[in-house]
Order: structure tokens, then C-alpha cells, then sequence
């Protein structure tokens, strides 16, 4: 069985305290991090230097997203607000207080003008920045924390949600109820992705039960069950050119997993503690991770196949 042939390269290291989220812009060098200190940063890989940081709130902030096409940053923090903010003069643009208890997960939508958030409370919710940043629907149905969001690459009407109760919920943005719940994991899910492979719809969802499980959208059956984590799975991510499925512990490594046959092909420890999340830029081989004793960024090029030629290092 051929090996993927995997390559990986330190871009950028950076130190700090605890990384709960971290999101790279389109086009710009940057990356958005968000500490549970309650700051947020923005570094640039290119000169690695600190491009921005600025306090947000006392409390941990656990997702920090930018909203590209405002030149925006919206932020969810452990004090239930949403707070946005100018990329360039990180002023505040709006403040206000979003959920009952702690926000976990931001999801942006694509093209329309809404952010998801989801919480503590066991809600999520959707807000319309053009309408005021109101919330236009309130999502119920978890009976635990809801940790994590992503909107469906083939219908962005619809997302998923992950929660500790264990279930994802598939849920459609002009309807309060879901459209359909698997009962995914034993214990809590920390983190849901969608992925699309040949032209089937998968999902991926990680858990405190050590696993990460590959869903089949259609049938909603479990199609692979990725085993080896010492610890909880706090991110998953399958990138869209790229023929890996990534998975971050609290075992403190990062896995990389062919696509195809969901064999392991890599194990990372970077020394950095805990990994908590995982980022990549658009239409690149970059990726960041976020872990208890700052963030890395690596580049992962694939030798197998045709994806030789258009994976080169850049």
C-alpha cells in the first residue's frame, strides 16, 4: 500500500499563552489567534512579527473568526458577548451580550450575513450583521454544551453542530428544529467537520471517547472509526486538496490520516502541550495548530500521486 509521502515544514513558531482558536486570512499573512488570558493576536508569518493584540475581556475567548469580505473579526468569549472589530484599527464595531453562559464556537457563513454561535446554554444561534447583528433564529435541541459548528460545502442552507451530549444535529438555517441527530459518540464531541470525497458527503466528528469518526452524510452511518489518541480529540479538519484527515489531542499530538483508506501516516508532538485547534489558509498547503504553549505553523506537501506536481513547496 503506497504511503502518501508526506512532508512537513515549520513556517512559524510562537509562544504564548493557552491558543483556543486560530483562523488564517485568505490573503494576508495573518494569523488570528484567540488566548483563554482573553486577548486576541494577529501575527504575521511571513516577517513573524506581532501584527496586533489587544485585550478583549477577562474571560477566556474560545473562537475568534474573520469575516473577510468586512474586513472584520468577530469574537466569542466565556462573558456570553459577540464583540466585532475593525481588522485594521481593531475598533469596536459592535458589542453585545449573545448567550446566558459560555460562547464555544463561531461558524461564518460563506456568502450570506450571519454568524453562528453556539454556548454553554445549549443553544445555538444566528445573527444577521445586516439587520443589526439581531439573532433571527434560535437553534435548541443539544441537552449539553454545544462546542463546535460548520456550515455544509454542498448546501450552505444547512450546518452541523457537535455537543457534549454526544449527538451531531444537521440543522437547516429557516428551521428551529433539526432536520435529523446521530448519536455519534459514548461521551462528548468537541469538534465537527464536513468533507467531500469523489462527490459523497462525509462528516467528522472528534470526541472525548479518544476517537475520531468518519460519518457517510447520506446514509448517516459510521463508515471508520480513526483509533490511536491517548486522550480527547479537540479538532478535526480534512483538507479540501490535500488526501490527509488531520486530528488534534489533548494527548498533546497532531495525527495525519490518508483519506482513502484512513491509514495513520504521521504522528506530531511539537513539545507545545495540549492541541486544542486547527486552522488552514485557502488554496494552500498551510496549516496552524493552537495548543497550551502557543502556535505552530507547518506545511504539509504530498508526494502520492497527482498531487505531486501542484504540491510542491511554495
Amino acid at each position: 500500500m503506497q504511503s502518501l509521502g508526506l512532508e512537513i515544514e515549520k513556517d512559524f513558531v510562537q509562544t504564548s499563552e493557552r491558543v483556543k482558536s486560530v483562523d488564517l486570512h485568505p490573503t494576508k499573512p495573518w494569523i488570528l489567534t484567540s488566548l483563554h488570558s482573553g486577548s486576541v493576536c494577529i501575527w504575521d508569518y511571513e516577517s513573524q512579527k506581532l501584527e496586533k493584540s489587544f485585550t478583549v475581556t477577562g474571560s477566556p475567548v474560545r473562537s475568534a473568526k474573520f469575516i473577510v469580505r468586512k474586513n472584520w473579526i468577530v469574537v466569542g468569549s466565556d462573558d456570553a458577548f459577540i464583540r466585532v472589530y475593525d481588522c485594521e484599527t481593531m475598533e469596536v464595531i459592535k458589542e453585545f451580550e449573545a448567550h446566558s453562559d459560555y460562547i464555544r464556537g463561531l461558524a461564518v457563513h460563506p456568502s450570506l450575513p450571519y454568524v453562528l454561535s453556539s454556548s454553554d446554554d445549549k443553544l445555538i444561534k444566528i445573527w444577521d450583521w445586516e439587520k443589526g447583528w439581531i439573532c433571527t433564529r434560535v437553534f435548541e435541541g443539544h441537552d449539553h454544551y454545544v462546542m463546535q459548528l460548520a456550515f455544509n460545502p454542498k448546501d450552505l442552507n444547512t450546518f452541523a453542530s457537535a455537543s457534549l451530549d454526544g449527538t451531531i444535529k444537521i440543522w437547516n438555517v429557516d428551521s428551529p428544529n433539526p432536520i435529523f441527530t446521530l448519536d455519534a459518540h459514548a461521551k462528548g464531541i468537541n469538534c465537527i467537520d464536513y468533507f467531500i470525497s469523489g462527490d459523497e458527503l462525509y462528516l467528522i466528528s472528534g470526541s472525548d471517547d479518544y476517537t475520531a469518526k468518519v460519518w457517510d452524510y447520506k446514509s448517516k452511518t459510521c463508515v471508520q472509526t480513526l483509533e490511536g489518541h491517548a486522550h480527547n480529540v479537540t479538532a478535526v479538519h480534512v483538507h479540501p486538496e490535500l488526501p490527509i484527515i488531520i486530528t488534534c489531542s489533548e494527548d498533546e499530538t497532531v495525527r495525519l490520516w490518508d483519506k482513502a483508506n484512513y491509514r495513520l501516516e504521521n504522528t506530531m508532538n511539537y513539545g507545545l502541550q495540549r492541541v486544542w485547534t486547527v486552522g488552514y489558509r485557502k488554496n494552500s498547503k498551510q496549516f496552524v495548530f493552537g495548543c497550551d504553549k502557543g502556535t505552530i505553523m507547518v506545511k504539509i506537501t504530498s508526494s502520492k500521486g497527482s498531487d505531486a506536481a501542484n504540491l510542491k513547496q511554495e
